[in-house]
């Protein structure tokens, strides 16, 4: 696998979308910088992340 990007910020809010899955969101003020990355990722509910937990979000390509 090659990693594509990697991630580190805090959860700034948490969106919820359906019975299944919640939305993770970090788009701070530093997504007005063109360098910064921040995600916006569904995830299954019983995850038991707050909004200010930090995490890491890590995209890698599978080679078939």
């Amino acid at each position: 696998m090659k990693l594509v990007a990697e991630i580190e910020s805090k959860i700034e809010f948490i969106a919820d979308i359906n019975e299944c899955k919640d939305c993770l969101m970090s788009q701070d003020a530093t997504s007005t910088d063109p360098a910064c990355l921040w995600f916006n990722i569904d995830i299954l509910k019983g995850h038991n992340l707050r909004a200010g937990d930090r995490v890491r979000i890590t995209v890698e390509k599978i080679d078939e």
